[in-house]
This record gives structure tokens, C-alpha cells and sequence, in this order.
């Protein structure tokens, strides 16, 4: 997928509904089986099994294959009636103009529901499938021979490159499945070589093309509470995080074919089971739109985005991100130089093979040459790498253990060791966070291990702002808002220099550090704010209230701040 014209930042591109999709087991009690909201305490069933819970009629209505349509506009009191009153209700409430049975609104659950169990027992990309064959099937008009998947939905498949023990599992399922569509609702289906050929090419191209449907939450976090489950003397306020929900996993025919890089500049995104991709940034006519299958430059270092991509996609990703050096790459793992008063970055040999593999140093005349003077400009590079941005005639050149600034060696494995012995208790206070028992000598310790981990890593290693976040927590649950908004701070302040100032990231972050602010009444609050609301609608655009219901409340907080 490419732009045929400029495209500004933040332009919707894309929007569609999805071929076939279904509700993840784990979402199954707590989530409409349809649209994917969160069920209310009136949940409506299945008309059939009742096992399937939908959130209002209107979805179990669309998942049966029907739609709303439109009550009769004039109803009469007087006049001539059938004399049997149950006659007249269903007369009125279920008359032809009631429900309108379309072809794009196909039951998919109906052959689900027929008395047997087997949707909750197969896997979820099994059941998928299952719905994606007997939608195409529908279609045909028949449903005694399944069409050709790949004239059907046009994807890619990975079957030839899966291993063979994955493969024997798809060759299984698809025979289970062709039997349990056979005896549960179509008795005419053919069990041929051909239509167990076809849901072995369906289970392949869902492997590798299916999205799952994400939500996001609002989480709300007190104080600690007493034996009684009241709050602690501190009564510290309510500070709130968002977090990332999968409910659903889907087939979207378009979607599907933009391709992955993990330096996007599209962003996709749910509104209730609907697809909707939006621009990130300005993007010029005849560039790639590109968005992220998972991982991102900042997320991950390029060795595991590498092995996560061929695992889980088959393929060797050659995206900007891991084919050209940047900053968060070199620093996401890296370790500080013995000079404290040197910025370079010190780097492990799996990080050394991997940035050497992508400027392929034994071949220097392979390199772009317009990649290497762009390289040279980055101004985040020369920060942590500016010596050996000038060896060999310019080449870049790394070294196990030596910084990338002043070539002094750092004993890498010390260093190790002792991060090692410091996220012992790091690990130890977040769990007591998850558990909410905390105490003063957790926290110190924790502290402790923080400087620790400051003198030994570099000052933008993730770790160290996955421990300031761990401690910012913390401190929020013992009512200590002015610590932890001070390490909230300090965590946003390196992932932006991993991320970006303008990436989605910080503006998740940017909503616990502004709860904490709004907590404290601190007129900070109102920065963090726009901040915040400039993120997500470069993100979402119009979307953004939808989908983060508590920009609204923040709204409403931020004015007596104003």
C-alpha cells in the first residue's frame, strides 16, 4: 500500500468492517460476543444456545444475520383487528419491515449454536475459520463444496514456510473442523482432499494476517487500605493508567495488505469491531503506508523485533528501523561508559552483530551512500556514538564492550551481574505493588537498586525507565504523590528519548503523570494535558474521546486549573 497523493498527519485513510471476526475465550464473560464493548448487567443471550452474550438486541440481532429496521410509523387503536392478542403483538413487533435480512449481514454464529460444544473447545483461529468458510459459503449460495480460499479472500499464506510440526497441527485442525461444520449444520458438505486442502490454506493465511481487535482500559488506582478496606491515613487521591485490551481477533480483507515496519507512520485502531487507520505523520505521495504488526523501534531492540517478525510472521524484516542505525536502538540495552562524564553507549555483542549487520560492514561499498551521510546527520546518533562515527573514512564501526563516544572498555560482565542483583528487588517491589502489601524497607531497597541501575546502565536504557515506573506506582499506592510524580517524570523523560516526544507511548504515560498532577492540584496538570490530547489526536483525530473516554474527564478536571 503506498499514498497516491501528499497525505497530511493525522488523516483518516482507511476505515472497514471485518470479513469474519470473533470474541478471544478470555473476553468471552466480560465482553460483548459481537461488538466487543464491555457487557453492561443486563447482557442479552443467544436466541438458541444462550451461550454466546451479546450487549444489547441490536448486536444478538446482527450476529443471527439480521438488522434493525424500522416499526410501523402509524398504528391504529380502532380498527379491525385479529381478536387473538397474541396474533396482533407478533402482527406489530416482528412485521416484515421489522427485520430486513441482508447478504452482508450473515449468521456468524448460527452454525455455532446447533447442541454442540465444539466453538468453545477449538482454538480461536480454528473457530475463525469456521466462520470465515461458511460466510464464503453463504455467498456461493451453496454449501456443499467450500470455494477457492485464495480466489475467496486474496491473502498471503505461509504454509510453505511454516515447520513441519506446524504444519501436521493445521492438516489435524482443518479436519476437525470440516467434520464439525459437517455434522453440527451443513450435513452436505463434501470431506475431500480439496476441502480439507482449502481450510489448511484458510488456518495458513490467518496465521499471518489476522488482527487482533484491541480496546483500551482506564485503570483506576487508590491508596492502600486498612484490614477494614478503608483507606490508609494518607488518603492519597485517585490517579488512573490506560492499558491495552485484546477482545477479538478478525479478518480485514484491505487491512490486511499494508504491510509491517517498525518505524510506522500509520496507526490502526478499533471502534467497536470497526477498523479505522489514520496517518501519524505527514506522509508524501508515492511513500509506503506502513503500520506495526507488534513491535516498534523503542519497544524492542533489533535483534528481538528480528526473531519476533520471522517467528511470527516468516519473514526477515527490512524496514528503516532495522536497516539503518538510530539512537534507540543503540541505547534501549545499552550500558553507560566508565567516564561520568561521557554520554557514549556501551554495547553488548548481540547488539554490536546486530547494528553491524545492518550497515553490513563487510561490505562497505554495499551501503547507500545517502544512508550513510543521513546517518551521519542524526543528531541522537553523535550523542552516544559520535567517535566512531568518524573511524575508518567514516564508516561506522562498533566494538563489544567499548564506548561508541571515547573508546574506553567497560567490563561488560560485572556491569551484568550487578543490574542482575539490582532488579531482584526491583521485581520484588513490583510485585508487592500487584499485591498491594508494600513496606519501607521494599521501597528502599528499590531505591537502592534504582542508582544502582543509573550507574551501570545506560541513562537511556528502557530498564531504567521501567524501574522508575515501578517506583512511581508504588509510591502512588502509599499516598506519596509528589515521589511518584517526580518518577514518573524521570520514566517519561528517557521513552521519549527512545520513542519520541509524539508517539502514542508517552501519551498513555502522559495520563498517569497528569492524574498524579491533577491529584496534587498542580497547575503542571494542564501541560501534561495538551499534551496529551496534541498525542492522541494525531493518533485518533475525531476518534480520540471515543476511544479514550477519560480525555473527557480530564477536560472537566483541567479547567479550575485553567
Amino acid at each position: 500500500m503506498t499514498s497516491e497523493y501528499d497525505i497530511p498527519q493525522a488523516s483518516l485513510i482507511h476505515s472497514e468492517e471485518p470479513y469474519a471476526a470473533i470474541i478471544l475465550k478470555h473476553s468471552r464473560e466480560s465482553h460483548c460476543h459481537y461488538c466487543f464493548s464491555v457487557l453492561p448487567a443486563d447482557a442479552v443471550p443467544c436466541m438458541s444456545c444462550s451461550i454466546p452474550m451479546y450487549c444489547s438486541q441490536n448486536c444478538q440481532l446482527q450476529a443471527s444475520g439480521q438488522t434493525y429496521g424500522k416499526c410501523p410509523s402509524n398504528i391504529y387503536i380502532n380498527g379491525n383487528h385479529s381478536n387473538n392478542l397474541e396474533e396482533y403483538v407478533m402482527e406489530i413487533t416482528s412485521g416484515g419491515d421489522v427485520v430486513d435480512q441482508k447478504l452482508e449481514f450473515i449468521p456468524e454464529h448460527k452454525h455455532e449454536c446447533q447442541g454442540v460444544n465444539w466453538p468453545a473447545v477449538l482454538p480461536t483461529d480454528i473457530v475463525l475459520a469456521g466462520r470465515v468458510v461458511m460466510k464464503s459459503m453463504a455467498q456461493k449460495g451453496h454449501f456443499k463444496e467450500i470455494p477457492n480460499i485464495l480466489e475467496t479472500l486474496g491473502l498471503s499464506q505461509c504454509y510453505s514456510k511454516m515447520p513441519s510440526e506446524s504444519k501436521l497441527e493445521l492438516h489435524l485442525y482443518s479436519i476437525v473442523l470440516l467434520f464439525c461444520l459437517k455434522f453440527s449444520y451443513c450435513s452436505e458438505l463434501l470431506t475431500n482432499e480439496f476441502s480439507i486442502s482449502q481450510i489448511i490454506i484458510l488456518l495458513s493465511q490467518i496465521r499471518v494476517n489476522s488482527m487482533r481487535i484491541v480496546h483500551m482500559k482506564s485503570s483506576d488506582v487508590f491508596g492502600l487500605q486498612d484490614q477494614f478496606g478503608k483507606l490508609l491515613p494518607s488518603e492519597p487521591a485517585l490517579t488512573s493508567s490506560m492499558e491495552q485490551v485484546r477482545v477479538g481477533q478478525a479478518i480485514y480483507k484491505t487491512g490486511c495488505l499494508f504491510n509491517h515496519s517498525c518505524l510506522p507512520n500509520i496507526h490502526a485502531y478499533f471502534l467497536s469491531r470497526t477498523l479505522l487507520i489514520r496517518t501519524t505523520e505527514f506522509v508524501a505521495a508515492g511513500c509506503p503506508l506502513e503500520f506495526s504488526y507488534g513491535p516498534q523501534v523503542g519497544q524492542w531492540d533489533c535483534k528481538d523485533r528480528l526473531k519476533f517478525l520471522q517467528d511470527e510472521y516468516f519473514f526477515q524484516c527490512k524496514c528503516a528501523g532495522c536497516s539503518e542505525v538510530n539512537a534507540s536502538d543503540l541505547v534501549i540495552n545499552g550500558f553507560c561508559c566508565i567516564d561520568p562524564n561521557c554520554s557514549g553507549v556501551v554495547l553488548n555483542s548481540h547488539a554490536v552483530y546486530c547494528e553491524n549487520q545492518k550497515l553490513k560492514i563487510s561490505e562497505p561499498s554495499s551501503i547507500n551512500p545517502l544512508l550513510q551521510v543521513r546517518m551521519l546527520n542524526d543528531v541522537n546518533v553523535k550523542k552516544v556514538a559520535h567517535l566512531s562515527l568518524g573511524k575508518k573514512n567514516n564508516w561506522f564501526h562498533i566494538k563489544s564492550g567499548y564506548c561508541l563516544e571515547c573508546d574506553s572498555y567497560h567490563d561488560l560482565e560485572s556491569s551484568i551481574e550487578a543490574a542482575n542483583k539490582a532488579w531482584i528487588h526491583i521485581r520484588r517491589l513490583r510485585d508487592s505493588t500487584v499485591s498491594r502489601e508494600i513496606d519501607t524497607a521494599t521501597i528502599s531497597d528499590a531505591l537502592r537498586s534504582l542508582g544502582l541501575l543509573r550507574s551501570t546502565l545506560h541513562a537511556y536504557n528502557k530498564g531504567v525507565a521501567e524501574a522508575e515506573d515501578n517506583l512511581a506506582q508504588a509510591f502512588c499506592l502509599l499516598g506519596d504523590l509528589k515521589s511518584a510524580q517526580n518518577h514518573c517524570r524521570a520514566s517519561i523523560k528517557i521513552l521519549e528519548k527512545l520513542y519520541g516526544p509524539s508517539h502514542i507511548v508517552i501519551g498513555h504515560e502522559l495520563v498517569k503523570l497528569s492524574s498524579i498532577e491533577q491529584a496534587l492540584d498542580n497547575c503542571s496538570a494542564v501541560d501534561s494535558i495538551k499534551q496529551l490530547r496534541s498525542i492522541f489526536s494525531q493518533y485518533y483525530g475525531s476518534h480520540a474521546d471515543a476511544v479514550f473516554p477519560y480525555l473527557k474527564f480530564l477536560n472537566k478536571e483541567s479547567c479550575s486549573h485553567t
